[in-house]
């Protein structure tokens, strides 16, 4: 069994016989072995679409005749958008979009009809949230083509010299919010989400299992310290690494990136905390459950994975199935990217941010709970 060099392959099969068997007891390096391409491969080809339809959408229709309703019809049958709601005033329609419950409004004005029969062409409105750029680009593109289809089956007999002739209606799209469809006003935001995600819970999750495993840990199991205080201990000191972070994207991504700030400032960072202590707390349950460094790192990467791709950073969030967006609701980082967009791109307030806010605090709540209940107060 041996070779020339001293080679022997009687140890070398042993060698790798005892790299499976320690591969079968560590369960979760086996579980990252089989689980992320199914994962990755279940994301891709199921929950990723780059062409989002049934976006949600407002309709003022001033104007409630036949073409109206032709029209309406048509949007609603292209896939595009999905009407939500009928409102009554420009009002309700701007608050609907500075909450982020419709994409579009679309407004036919009064005398649409009267005004489209003598072929003056009437004003058809449409805006649209722009802070994700991607999300709206094909619906809007569709629209102009969908009214002069539309009316065109309603412009006969004697009506049917306006349909070969220019446009039937004058559509004008307002982009809310990133007018010229910058992409750095969606893709910079975003990026303080996935940064501080990607370091708070990394940073923290080998907190723990570091001292384990260099000893110190058994110092602090001497302590009276309570878990809460150690939690929170260990918390505090990667706040301020990540404020200092958050200063740093911000400073680039107004004086590189001229990216907008609406907003409050102090309001920014309140939320920035939040999502800081979520994703920090997250670290630290992840050490607590944690043998090794190792598998900390693991469990980063596997909850790292989902929140990057089911977020809404990388692609439209509307534009995944119900089960990736209820999933994906169940991450900070997809609340946050709503927050941080609201407040730098919208301005909005404390009233348009709540909804997004609570869901953070909720993540907090039960995943400090959660590492709570696995700390081990002994080594065992």
């Amino acid at each position: 069994m041996r070779t020339g060099g001293g080679f022997s392959l009687l140890r070398w099969f042993g060698i790798i016989a005892k790299e499976f068997i320690q591969l079968r007891r560590d369960r979760l390096t086996f579980g990252m072995i089989i689980g992320v391409p199914v994962i990755q491969l279940i994301l891709f080809g199921y929950a990723i679409n780059t062409d989002p339809k049934r976006l949600p959408t407002a309709v003022i229709a001033a104007d409630a005749g036949p073409y109206s309703r032709s029209l309406i019809a048509a949007l609603q049958n292209s896939g595009y958008f999905e009407i939500t709601r009928q409102i009554a005033s420009a009002a309700e329609g701007e608050a609907l979009l500075a909450h982020g419950t419709v994409q579009f409004v679309i407004t036919v004005p009064e005398g649409f009809e009267r005004r489209l029969v003598r072929g003056e062409r009437p004003v058809l409105l449409v805006e649209a949230d722009a802070t994700d750029p991607s999300a709206a680009n094909n619906a809007i593109a569709a629209v102009s083509q969908l009214a002069q289809l539309a009316l065109a089956r309603e412009l006969r007999g004697s009506l049917q010299e306006l349909a070969p002739s220019a446009p039937p209606v004058d559509l004008r799209v307002h982009r809310r919010y990133n007018p010229e469809g910058v992409s750095a006003y969606n893709i910079v935001p975003g990026l303080l989400g996935t940064i501080l995600t990607m370091t708070m819970v990394m940073m923290t999750g080998l907190a723990v299992t570091r001292e384990r495993e260099r000893g110190t840990f058994e110092q602090l199991l001497a302590t009276p310290a309570l878990p809460i205080e150690v939690m929170t201990g260990k918390i505090i000191p990667y706040i301020l690494i990540g404020l200092i972070q958050v200063s740093l994207i911000l400073g680039c991504a107004l004086l590189l990136f001229d990216v907008p700030l609406q907003g409050s400032v102090l309001l920014l960072y309140a939320c920035i905390v939040l999502f800081i202590a979520a994703n920090l707390s997250l670290g630290i349950t992840f050490s607590s459950i944690a043998r090794n460094q190792l598998q900390a790192l693991q469990m980063t990467i596997f909850f790292f994975l989902p929140s990057i791709l089911l977020s809404g950073f990388m692609f439209p969030f509307r534009g995944m199935p119900d089960w990736a967006q209820w999933i994906g609701s169940l991450l900070p980082l997809t609340h946050f990217l709503v927050l941080v967009r609201g407040i730098m791109l919208k301005g909005n307030g404390i009233a348009e941010l709540w909804p997004q806010v609570w869901p953070i605090l909720a993540f907090l709540i039960s995943v400090t709970l959660v590492g709570l209940r696995f700390y081990r107060r002994t080594l065992d």
